[in-house]
């Protein structure tokens, strides 16, 4: 070894412990425990919220839709492909950490005429093996950084995927749901059809008895057309969410799916909520904004340090074939290390860290968007759901005093007082009110469903997605 070498080495030495440790750290995130409320406006309990929540409905088929759901649905196979491809970046990122190593063959075949001689030739062949490596001394942290970033965003992307899988969750329950709605509202249309066709017999038994007029069985019989035109619609949308539940799931429109239950769920007691701050452990799409926020700040710091000397040494290895026995002892090898640093550049890596700077800024306030937009929901779902329970109890008792009205006014009929449009009158606004109160109960199972979604879970960290 030459009396270079030693001196190499030295400080190579050096160089490796300074690389150790890099110069830039990224801030950190600014906390955000003192601007968020301390509790809800409305039923707060320290309790953690259900898991699975659907499973609170009691329904296997429901059961089994979301779990097709979670294995085929397009959407959710999307997202599972992006987190693939972040952690595939992560792991790029990371790989100038390490040396590069790369072999080299090569081979020539040559032949020479000789001089003089037209037939005399000679051949030669030569061959060479050899090695070549490069590596960048991570001196200020730029390559940690840019690893440590793309292992962040990684991690946000898998945040990303337990969102998306709780937001299917809620989509194919609320889909369910709403199948369930119009099939009862086609049901309740039918009762509805068999009443005002006892209606009209009646009239027409008195119109034949000579005690009411034409007109009277004329509107009785608008009041069965009209409710049976309503039926094709109930039918059509339920045609239309059978068809989006389908694609939720993974399937064609119109294949067969199985729904066999034959009303609306009951609700169940509200969920425990807890404090507005465990919705930052809770929600996945506030850890994944988190997280992102996390990534821009090394994003910062590798931009920074992009802006120093970086110091890079390569080396190789060249083996030729004169003495193909001796391996180990007929070698040449190169070692350079070239120290680089930035004079001028136009500002490109100034404006580089001005950007990467800018990006944490929108992150951090998308961050802060996240969360109250997070409160927002669960206090909209639970202020809507303490008020849908009050309208449907006033409902209900609008619709017993329509009742007694129809009551009062077919009595009155019978007996001559009236005409017929008293009774007609109420019983189309009992009708209506039968029909709203069934869209009013579907509103307030589906609001419980977008509160079940606000508060998020931990039930996703769980999750297996099939490729």
């Amino acid at each position: 070894m030459s009396s270079k070498g030693p001196f190499i080495i030295l400080i190579l030495s050096s160089i490796l412990g300074l690389a150790s440790c890099g110069l830039f750290s990224p801030e950190p995130i600014p906390s955000v425990q003192e601007s968020l409320p301390n509790k809800f406006s409305q039923f707060t309990t320290d309790a953690a919220p259900e898991k699975r929540w659907w499973e609170t409905f009691n329904d296997c088929e429901l059961n089994a839709l979301i779990v097709q759901a979670f294995s085929k649905n397009m959407n959710l196979k999307e997202v599972w492909a992006r987190l693939k491809q972040a952690r595939a970046k992560a792991v790029q990122a990371g790989a100038d950490k390490y040396p590069n190593l790369t072999g080299t063959a090569g081979v020539s075949h040559s032949k020479t005429r000789t001089k003089n001689t037209s037939a005399a030739t000679s051949t030669s062949e030569d061959y060479s093996l050899g090695l070549s490596s490069s590596y960048e001394l991570d001196l200020w942290g730029r390559v940690r950084s840019k690893q440590k970033a793309a292992i962040l965003s990684a991690e946000a992307s898998k945040q990303d995927l337990n969102a998306a899988a709780i937001t299917l969750a809620a989509e194919v329950t609320s889909r369910w749901l709403q199948i369930i709605a119009q099939r009862t509202q086609k049901h309740l249309l039918n009762e509805q059809l068999k009443i005002n066709r006892t209606f009209l017999e009646l009239i027409k038994l008195r119109f034949q008895n000579a005690m009411v007029s034409a007109l009277d069985v004329y509107q009785q019989q608008q009041v069965i057309d009209q409710a049976r035109s309503q039926i094709p619609l109930v039918e059509a949308q339920e045609s239309r969410l059978m068809n989006e539940l389908s694609v939720l799931l993974g399937e064609a429109p119109r294949s067969l799916l199985v729904i066999s239950r034959p009303d609306l769920p009951k609700l169940t007691p509200m969920p425990s909520t807890g404090i507005p701050a465990d919705l930052l452990e809770n929600r996945p799409d506030i850890r994944a904004a988190q997280l992102r926020l996390q990534s821009a700040g090394w994003n910062v710091s590798s931009a920074r340090a992009d802006r120093l000397p970086s110091l890079s040494l390569s080396a190789s290895a060249i083996f030729a074939n004169e003495h193909l026995d001796l391996l180990l002892d007929n070698w040449v090898l190169s070692l350079a290390a070239n120290l680089t640093a930035p004079i001028f550049d136009g500002n490109r890596r100034a404006a580089a860290v001005d950007l990467t700077i800018a990006l944490k800024d929108e992150n951090l306030a998308a961050y802060r968007k996240t969360i109250l937009t997070a409160i927002r929901e669960v206090e909209d779902a639970l202020i809507t759901e303490a008020k849908q329970q009050e309208h449907i109890l006033e409902l209900k008792q609008v619709i017993q005093t329509a009742r007694k009205a129809l009551d009062q006014a077919t009595l009155r009929y019978r007996n001559g007082v009236t005409d017929y449009l008293p009774v007609l009158t109420q019983l189309l606004s009992v009708q209506d009110l039968e029909r709203n109160l069934i869209t009013q109960q579907t509103n307030l199972l589906t609001n419980r469903i977008s509160l079940y979604r606000s508060l998020g879970g931990t039930w996703t960290e769980d999750l297996t997605v099939s490729s």
